[in-house]
């Protein structure tokens, strides 16, 4: 296999060296794994595109370059430039380093990645890893990932789910916050919503006298409707939820017919 790896925590990130030893596993000896990641972090930026200005680019080595953008600009400099004669089969965005379970989904540059490929007609998987109290803090915060990422895909692309739509699928997968041992196992799972939970904007004023703010995410740890992305996670268990950029209300439709 030929697969690209990206992400939205940067170049640098622990995150992104998980996804390698993940990718070089799926490739097999015989295969390649080619970068393609921000220069700088690019967490929060959604699906976004450098539509109005340049987007500079660094070869660091062998299949490895660093793209001053947004991870779904590194998708489109990766098919369209790095590897336009040798396209990947397998696009991944990751290992995010927290969750993009729920609402955090709607936001996560790591999604944005794996969206982007998926819109591009390549099968693409964005990983996320869920921190907490078992997790954050040991020697390896990415373990359940790196442990349980490599047969996990596998399994996904040995499913081989079909999609009527003309938005192809892509998967968005959150490891619990727990060490790899104690993961109890997967679960496909909708995306939910944490109650009361949203992001706000923080007002601070700086040294000098001017104010700013910062903008604030809330709770991680109140879980979503039972049997949904982050309420499962928080359960101890992987999430792997099918996506696609269709945004359309499709309950709504026909109860909106009345304005026609």
């Amino acid at each position: 296999m030929r697969i690209l790896i990206t992400n939205d925590d940067g170049i640098s990130a622990p995150g992104l060296v998980v996804l390698e030893a993940i990718a070089k596993t799926l490739a097999g000896p015989q295969g390649e794994v080619w970068t393609v990641a921000p220069a700088f972090e690019q967490s929060g930026v959604g699906h976004c595109i450098s539509y109005t200005h340049p987007t500079m680019m660094t070869k660091l080595g062998e299949r490895r370059f660093a793209a001053e953008g947004s991870p779904a600009d590194c998708v489109l400099a990766g098919l369209h430039v790095v590897m336009k004669d040798t396209p990947p089969d397998l696009v991944l965005s990751g290992v995010n380093r927290g969750n993009n379970s729920a609402e955090n989904a709607l936001y996560s540059g790591t999604l944005g990645g794996a969206m982007e490929a998926a819109l591009q007609g390549v099968p693409a998987i964005g990983l996320s890893q869920y921190f907490g109290p078992r997790n954050y803090e040991t020697a390896n915060p990415f373990e359940a990932a790196s442990v349980h990422g490599a047969a996990l895909i596998a399994r996904i692309f040995e499913a081989k789910v079909q999609s009527n739509n003309d938005y192809g699928l892509f998967y968005n997968v959150n490891f619990p916050p727990v060490p790899a041992a104690e993961v109890k196992g997967t679960r496909v799972a909708a995306q939910g919503l944490r109650p009361g939970t949203s992001f706000t904007a923080e007002p601070q004023l700086s040294p000098t006298g001017r104010p700013y703010l910062w903008i604030k995410g809330g709770d991680q740890h109140i879980p979503t409707a039972p049997g949904t992305d982050a309420a499962v996670n928080l359960e101890g268990y992987i999430s792997v939820t099918p996506m696609r950029a269709d945004l359309t209300a499709h309950d709504a439709l026909e109860a909106l017919k009345v304005i026609q």
